[in-house]
């Protein structure tokens, strides 16, 4: 039986964005709602002339008022959509997540069309997030779907974020099923190398899975150089230039939790934390102040821009500290360096990086445009979900 869902009007001309693919409208393309729709429920879009454009959820608080979840307008959006849709997005990870890796996202918000779900897996544990007030209103069908495809041990919610705030939502955390002690890890493996998680206390879902393949680059260019891992975390980058043979990696972090993991997984994967000193200290002042000089830098900052108020002034971050880095490092030493900040688009990035190099008197070879792993898929009309970017660079003498 077809089901009959509350239609979106839209102003004429603005249908545009959802027929090239975008997944949002915002507040300022709706002519009218029928009925009274309220945050979270499905609606059908329609354009001026009345012609169906597909379905999503509708937030009446929110300036993204719509957020596609299908274009066939005919679908009946109930319990198994959930759980093939949750499928689906599982199909990809079985064929692209390596051997002897048993750490992933699962579902990529919008990339999976999903909008504001997010589901990484660590061993036999989910760690969810979500962010808008249509999944929320779905979560009942996504855990039902979660437990049926992954059998997990447990799952953990980190419903947190400004995100949340702005579907007029609380923040949620904590154990939805199962569940360990607060103080205990989850150990994974990735390519082989083997971390531990903390999902409840970590950053973001506990560790940085979108920067795998970047991890997999450095670790494949680092034979015998010296490596210097700023904003380090846990040590994830610097374990794998150790792994990949460098003589030494250097890490530094401001966090004394942070290195003190950095540490136990360097000598769980067999290298000397005396030999790959990792280092208490922030890291625009460290820089300043060595007289060092690397055969490789890595620059994974947190993100400097929480929105669009902050992009000038974590523009000016970004240029210093890629500025101080390339100050140390030799001629024909590599640069790797990312923004995670989702207001920074890439072409501003680059612009970023490029004037840190004229400041600093250095000329750079772009070697690679980086981002995330296939893991996280992102729509290609949606570009503002592919909020990891990054380059490979080589200076010249």
């Amino acid at each position: 039986m077809k089901t009959f869902y509350p239609r979106l009007f839209l102003k004429p001309g603005r249908e545009k964005s959802l027929l090239n693919g975008h997944p949002w409208l915002f507040s300022g393309a709706v002519a009218s709602v029928e009925g009274r729709p309220g945050p979270g429920d499905i609606v059908a879009a329609v354009d001026s002339a009345q012609r169906p454009l597909g379905l999503g959820f509708f937030n009446p608080h929110s300036d993204i008022r719509f957020r596609l979840l299908t274009a066939d307008a005919g679908l009946r959006l109930d319990a198994c959509f959930w759980r093939e849709r949750l499928r689906f997005a599982a199909d990809l990870r079985r064929q692209i997540i390596p051997r002897d890796t048993t750490a992933c996202r699962l579902v990529n918000a919008e990339g999976d069309l999903m909008p504001g779900l997010i589901v990484d897996q660590y061993e036999n544990y989910l760690v969810c997030s979500m962010a808008t007030a249509g999944m929320e209103k779905n979560r009942h069908h996504l855990l039902d779907g979660l437990h049926e495809l992954f059998h997990p041990a447990g799952i953990y919610e980190r419903s947190e974020g400004r995100a949340r705030k702005l579907e007029g939502l609380e923040e949620r955390s904590g154990w939805i099923y199962g569940g360990m002690e607060a103080d205990r890890r989850i150990p994974v493996r990735e390519n082989g190398l083997f971390f531990e998680v903390d999902a409840v206390g970590g950053q973001k879902t506990g560790f940085f899975l979108d920067q795998r393949p970047n991890r997999e680059g450095v670790a494949s260019l680092c034979r015998g150089l010296k490596v210097l891992n700023c904003f380090s975390y846990t040590g994830a980058f610097s374990v794998y230039a150790a792994g990949g043979g460098a003589r030494q990696v250097i890490s530094v972090d401001v966090s004394e939790g942070a290195n003190a993991m950095a540490r136990f997984h360097l000598e769980k994967n067999g290298f000397s934390p005396d030999r790959h000193p990792v280092i208490r200290a922030d890291v625009f002042s460290w820089l300043r102040e060595t007289e060092e000089i690397f055969d490789a830098v890595i620059l994974d900052p947190p993100a400097f821009a929480k929105s669009r108020k902050d992009v000038a002034r974590s523009a000016r971050g970004y240029k210093d500290i890629n500025l101080q880095a390339m100050k140390h490092l030799r001629g024909g030493g590599l640069l790797w360096t990312f923004s995670c900040s989702n207001f920074m688009d890439e072409a501003l990035f680059q612009k970023v990086v490029l004037g840190a190099a004229r400041d600093a008197g250095r000329q750079v070879q772009l070697l690679k445009v980086l981002g995330p792993g296939p893991d996280h898929p992102t729509s290609l009309a949606h570009l503002e979900g592919r909020y990891l970017k990054g380059l490979l660079l080589r200076v010249f003498p």
